[in-house]
This record gives C-alpha cells, sequence and structure tokens, in this order.
C-alpha cells in the first residue's frame, strides 16, 4: 500500500519559515521526481516545486530564491525549506509523487500565512 505522509504545515507570520516533509512508502517502481503543488482557495492547484531522481530542480518563478527543495533518495523523502513567506504563499501544499506512468499525492498540509 502507497502511503505519502506529510508534515510540517502550520501557522506562521508572514517573513517567517516552515519546512514541509513528505515520506514516501510502499512504492515498489523506480521513482522519477518527487514535488510539492499547491492550493490556495478557489484557485488551481500550481507547481510549487519539483526535484528529479537525478537532483535537477524546477520552482514556480513566485517560490524562486525563498523555497528550496530537496530530497533524500535512501528514505524516499522530500523536503520543502520555506523563507520569507508571505501571505500569497497560504495554502493548502500536496506532495507529489510520479514514476513512468502513474503519480500518487499526499493527503495534503495547510499552510497558513498571516500578514
Amino acid at each position: 500500500q502507497v502511503r505519502l505522509v506529510e508534515s510540517g504545515g502550520g501557522l506562521v507570520q508572514a517573513g517567517g519559515s516552515l519546512r514541509l516533509s513528505c515520506a514516501a512508502s510502499g512504492i515498489l517502481s523506480s521513482i522519477n521526481a518527487m514535488g510539492w503543488y499547491r492550493q490556495a482557495s478557489g484557485k488551481q492547484r500550481e507547481l510549487v516545486a519539483q526535484i528529479s531522481s537525478g537532483g535537477s530542480t524546477n520552482s514556480a518563478d513566485s517560490v524562486k530564491g525563498r523555497f528550496t527543495i530537496s530530497r533524500d533518495n535512501a528514505k524516499n523523502t522530500v523536503y520543502l525549506q520555506m523563507d520569507s513567506l508571505k501571505s500569497e504563499d497560504t495554502a493548502v501544499y500536496y506532495c507529489n509523487v510520479r514514476g513512468s506512468g502513474w503519480q500518487y499525492w499526499g493527503q495534503g498540509t495547510q499552510v497558513t500565512v498571516s500578514s
């Protein structure tokens, strides 16, 4: 059974930091990419950042220079370090894990940034 366990969300003041973690288990196939998406109230889900098995990353322009994605392949865990948080970063953040022809989503973790 595939499980994606997310942690690290919460309430933080603008300018503060949070670190999200997502540990994947039960996946038997090779993981190509792990990443984070977010969905703010009334908006579509959008990519925040993604990292490949080889360590290549891409991220949304809105978070460049503030968010850092990293990955521990041995633990099948992906991290998102979020610094200089803004109120517009408030959203539910979802972990995403994908391989060849498949993907899984986490249950989501709320990040709320107060101004």
